[in-house]
């Protein structure tokens, strides 16, 4: 994988840059549309490679583990041919799926043991069986297997918990050395800071994570529900600190302004649900607000969806008959609203970078932040 910056915003620390993988190129700041299972769900893989048009998109290692199973996936010869998708993709660590099992799961030095969510199986995930079974599944970038701490969390567990991540880190890369690539491309390896939202932890794993010597870094932990500020305080931290000329992931932001005021930080990519989970609850992210398509007040508005036209759906319907589609509970309307929420998602980097190039991010960044904070 190589990196390449670009362009830097004189106002703030926004750059745009371009990685290039075995897959092709990534433009930054860029946002993954996430495709859990092998899927961005209600989105067939031509709408997302045309309308869509993302250079990347976001894979998860724990269900990808449970279904199908990586057997599957390696007679498919990988994940990349088993959905039919030709471009980048990147895998997480399962980190964050054995937070969110908190219920189900527990946690030693040795690695994670897990019940699954499907049929209450037990399994067990390690550093070392992380990276087999992100070798497996093929993704171009791959994460190192990590703890994801809640919000709030206690300064003596974070603390134990960030040097576990750090060990862990030692034995993914460790481990990494000796497992052999499964498929004729190279993959680009990720490690993660976390260390909640402690100031003098987060340095710590900044730079710790640093001295790895990854060809890219990660922030986790974050967007796990501490206020905004919080988010944006402890994302300032870590990008002070991670090498410049590397790319850097927020992982799991966010909101369309949390994306523009992180990308004002520093931050190089994106992956979240938002888009899709809210479209399909009927929510609607525009540049000058968001809409609750589901609300009374559209039932006889029958001007076009977005009349940005970001992606073709936008004016093909309008807003009363999307918000019929969802009284009736019809199948459409939950994918026309993802993929309007996912063009948008998109332009709204690619604006970002746009921006950032033309060397007015700051001023642009403040009048779009000011506009989609509404409820329309």
């Amino acid at each position: 994988m190589h990196f390449k910056l670009e362009g830097k915003d004189e106002q703030s620390s926004a750059r745009a840059g371009t990685i290039k993988t075995g897959h092709g190129s990534i433009e930054t700041p860029i946002f993954m549309p996430v495709g859990t299972v092998g899927t961005v769900k209600g989105v067939h893989q031509r709408e997302l490679s045309e309308d869509i048009n993302p250079d990347i998109i976001l894979g998860n290692t724990y269900h990808l583990y449970l279904r199908p199973q990586t057997q599957i996936l390696i007679k498919a010869g990988g994940l990349h041919k088993f959905m039919n998708w030709d471009r980048n993709i990147l895998t997480d660590s399962g980190g964050y799926q054995v937070y969110s099992l908190s219920a189900n799961r527990k946690i030693k030095e040795e690695g994670v043991k897990f019940k699954s969510h499907i049929d209450g199986s037990y399994h067990v995930f390690t550093p070392e069986n992380v990276m087999e079974i992100q070798r497996a599944i093929g993704a171009d970038i791959i994460m190192a297997f990590d703890e994801c701490t809640p919000y709030p969390c206690d300064y003596n567990y974070a603390k134990r918990s960030m040097h576990m991540t750090h060990r862990w880190l030692d034995r993914c890369l460790s481990h990494l050395e000796k497992t052999p690539l499964k498929y004729d491309y190279e993959q680009a390896f990720f490690p993660i800071v976390q260390g909640s939202t402690y100031k003098d932890l987060r340095e710590q794993s900044a730079e710790y994570i640093a001295n790895a010597g990854a060809v890219g870094n990660a922030i986790g932990g974050l967007s796990v529900g501490e206020p905004a500020e919080e988010m944006y305080e402890m994302t300032a931290v870590v990008t002070n600190i991670l090498p410049e000329d590397k790319p850097r992931y927020l992982m799991g932001v966010g909101t369309p302004i949390n994306i523009l005021e992180n990308i004002a930080l520093g931050i190089d990519m994106f992956d979240c649900v938002m888009p899709t989970r809210n479209g399909r609850n009927g929510m609607l992210f525009t540049a000058h607000g968001t809409i609750n398509i589901k609300n009374k007040k559209w039932e006889d508005d029958f001007s076009a969806i977005d009349e940005m036209n970001i992606t073709w759906v936008d004016t093909a319907y309008s807003k009363a008959y999307l918000r019929h589609l969802f009284t009736v509970n019809e199948m459409l309307g939950r994918q026309i609203a993802t993929i309007h929420n996912l063009g948008f998602y998109m332009w709204l980097v690619r604006e970002a970078r746009k921006h950032i190039l033309d060397g007015d991010f700051r001023s642009w960044k403040d009048k779009m932040v000011k506009q989609m904070d509404k409820r329309l």
